[in-house]
């Protein structure tokens, strides 16, 4: 073998020997520590949701009849009052002509009952002169006019049959309107739900026959947020959320409402939060699972360290602290320091006290005869 590879090779395990006599020496713990460090922390609630446009329409029929014609389909842009379908008129119309045809009865009817009124009243009128002069009998008199209050009845009888056959056309024009189905409000058909041929039957619930969705630039995501943390939101703040269909996009959105209503699913309480999204590029599309993080409390240039000093506590530590803490380097080895916490995300938290300043070094964790410890049983800093 090379007299100079031995050699090396020795030199490197002196090198080794020396190093871990120098960790390891009586017992003692080699460190990992981190530089306190000043920045921002973003503390937020994470929830899921579904994508839907503001004012979604659903468009029925009020009649039953057979779709004879469809005039639009998925992602048609529509104005209001636009015609979107139409059913068979063919029995709607029937009905028009035959209550128009008894509205002529009824108004002749009403006609002839007039004459005859006429008639009856200068009938009277005459018997009661005649009854003046003594040319008529009393009972004559009383007749003439029993036939004239008598006329007055039919001709009352005559104009509400009249006005029934006009409140009957009134309907039947309105039904024949309802066969043709149009738009109520500008904007995009995102769902259509039947097809020419196809009857529907409008009984106690109005079926639907399309969805118009009013403005697609403006959607938003309604999410379902645990009890645990609905607490923390409120109106106007902002979220940010990906959509699955973009993972390399951020989007961001505001809280417009918190929903006071909760649902129970598996003994798991939640609330439903919206969050408004502007839509203008078009990349929410209705129906897309959201994920959201809204924000609910923001700190800039603090102090903050790793939450993983919350859980470190020296090997020989036996004592019990009722305050928030964590553990300090210093010349003389590890000193803990009592700290509020103030925010908190996943990474690092807030800490507030006056006896630690930035680039102190905090301690997350110790190595021991070659062995990683970084926790001792200490709860984590509080969200």
């Amino acid at each position: 073998m090379n007299k100079k590879y031995v050699i090396g090779i020795i030199i490197i395990a002196v090198a080794a020997i020396i190093a871990l006599t120098f960790l390891f020496k009586n017992g003692s713990a080699k460190y990992i520590t981190k530089e306190i460090t000043r920045g921002t922390i973003t503390e937020y609630v994470e929830a899921s949701g579904t994508i839907k446009p503001i004012n979604t329409i659903a468009v029925g029929t009020q009649v039953s009849g057979t779709v004879a014609r469809i005039y639009v389909d998925y992602n048609s842009q529509v104005k209001k009052g636009q015609l979107l379908a139409e059913l068979d008129p063919s029995l709607f119309q029937a009905n028009v002509e035959q209550s128009t045809a008894k509205l002529n009865n009824a108004q002749a009817a009403y006609s002839k009952a007039q004459a005859n009124l006429e008639y009856k009243r200068n009938n009277y009128k005459r018997y009661e002169h005649l009854f003046a002069k003594n040319y008529v009998s009393r009972d004559d008199v009383e007749l003439a006019r029993s036939n004239y209050l008598t006329a007055q009845a039919d001709v009352a009888a005559a104009r509400a049959e009249m006005n029934a056959q006009q409140a009957t056309l009134k309907n039947n024009l309105t039904n024949l309107g309802y066969s043709k189905i149009t738009s109520p409000v500008d904007g995009t058909v995102i769902s259509r739900a039947v097809d020419v041929g196809q009857t529907v039957a409008a009984s106690f619930n109005t079926p639907t026959l399309f969805e118009v969705a009013q403005d697609l630039t403006k959607m938003q995501i309604e999410t379902s947020v645990s009890e645990a943390d609905i607490g923390k939101i409120k109106v106007g703040q902002r979220a940010e959320y990906t959509l699955d269909g973009y993972q390399d996009k951020k989007f961001e959105g505001t809280v417009t409402q918190v929903r006071l209503a909760s649902t129970t699913t598996n003994n798991v309480v939640t609330y439903t939060v919206i969050v408004s999204v502007d839509n203008t590029d078009g990349f929410a599309i209705p129906g897309m699972s959201a994920n959201v993080s809204i924000i609910t409390g923001e700190a800039k240039d603090v102090l903050m360290v790793e939450n993983k000093a919350f859980k470190f506590s020296p090997e020989d530590n036996t004592q019990k602290f009722e305050n928030q803490g964590i553990w300090i380097l210093t010349s003389n080895g590890p000193k803990r320091i009592d700290v509020e916490v103030g925010l908190s995300d996943d990474n690092y938290t807030q800490i507030i006290t006056t006896q630690i300043n930035e680039k102190d070094k905090v301690i997350i964790g110790s190595l021991t005869k070659g062995k990683k410890k970084q926790s001792s049983g200490m709860r984590r800093p509080p969200m």
